[in-house]
């Protein structure tokens, strides 16, 4: 493999398969309720990123058996992770983040994967997660929505922040030693191959332990749909998003573990979706430019420990 997949990632730290089992909160997000902004990101359905998950109705715990009874005799896994993936998981109290991550702390459970914003989480939560990875033995990987190194382009998203705020919770989550995983578009219509680029030296500087790249798809009755229906922009090819993806990993540090390089939803329910191909098309054809190059990740990492200086060694 010409890249750090997580399936191995996972087999080398926990000696065998472990799978993500979605938990989803009756929880919303800063730029919905006025927090930071209203209508939520333009690209962001009603349900969020929920269309395969539970109802959030439903105890965590109960959420977590159904889909390991499912999940596990199908690919005979005895392991998985919790994976707090719908909205912004931490935009709530200290008290019901503590309650929420120790009710997932079910047998089974070696990890928790908390997605969240990055200007969405405090000293006191991290707190309360230090204290349950402790206490429940678990691996604590916190999930960051950037989006896009571009703050022209985050702000065309109404995300509600910039790359600042990014940066900030990198740098307080780190110290405590928790895994994080940054969350990128790799095709946005506003972003040049340079943004995806530079977005790979930026993670690879601040020491992401793992990166997840998803196609952007455009949801019906949506804010970016009705820009899109109304000429507003164009969708790019899949050869410029296969080119900057694997621009992206060449870039990257050796370490990054990559999780996923496209996205996925309903058919019915949206305008646009990986170029009409499914999400592992997409990932072959990635595969096979890498081959192609016979490129492989780290090959074009060289901009670290002050390259200028080279020179003189």
């Amino acid at each position: 493999m010409r890249y750090n997949t997580y399936s191995e990632a996972l087999v080398k730290r926990f000696g065998e398969k472990v799978y993500k089992i979605p938990v989803n909160l009756p929880l919303s997000c800063p730029n919905r309720d006025g927090t930071c902004g209203k209508g939520g990101c333009t690209f962001c359905g009603e349900v969020g990123t929920g269309f395969e998950n539970l109802k959030p109705e439903i105890a965590i715990a109960k959420q977590l058996e159904a889909n390991i009874a499912y999940i596990g005799p199908k690919y005979k896994a005895k392991k998985f992770n919790a994976y707090f993936n719908n909205f912004t998981n931490t935009f709530c109290s200290v008290e019901d983040l503590e309650t929420q991550l120790k009710e997932a702390c079910i047998s089974g459970v070696v990890g928790l994967c908390i997605s969240t914003r990055p200007d969405c989480i405090s000293e006191a939560q991290l707190d309360v997660m230090s204290k349950i990875q402790k206490e429940y033995g678990v691996e604590i990987t916190i999930e960051l929505g950037l989006q896009t190194v571009n703050y022209h382009t985050l702000q065309k998203l109404n995300r509600g922040h910039g790359l600042a705020e990014f940066v900030d919770a990198v740098l307080r989550i780190k110290p405590r030693g928790f895994r994080i995983c940054g969350h990128l578009i790799g095709n946005l219509p506003w972003d040049e191959d340079l943004d995806l680029r530079e977005a790979s030296k930026l993670l690879s500087v601040l020491g992401i332990s793992e990166v997840k790249i998803h196609t952007l798809y455009i949801l019906k009755n949506t804010a970016l749909a009705k820009q899109y229906m109304a000429g507003a922009f164009e969708m790019g090819t899949v050869e410029s998003y296969v080119n900057r993806v694997v621009d992206f990993i060449r870039h990257a540090s050796p370490e990054m573990v990559f999780q996923r390089f496209a996205g996925r939803a309903p058919e019915e329910e949206t305008i646009f979706c990986n170029w009409g191909m499914s999400w592992w098309k997409v990932k072959d054809l990635i595969d096979e430019r890498l081959e192609l190059l016979d490129a492989h990740q780290g090959d074009l990492c060289h901009y670290l420990n002050g390259p200028s200086l080279r020179k003189f060694v």
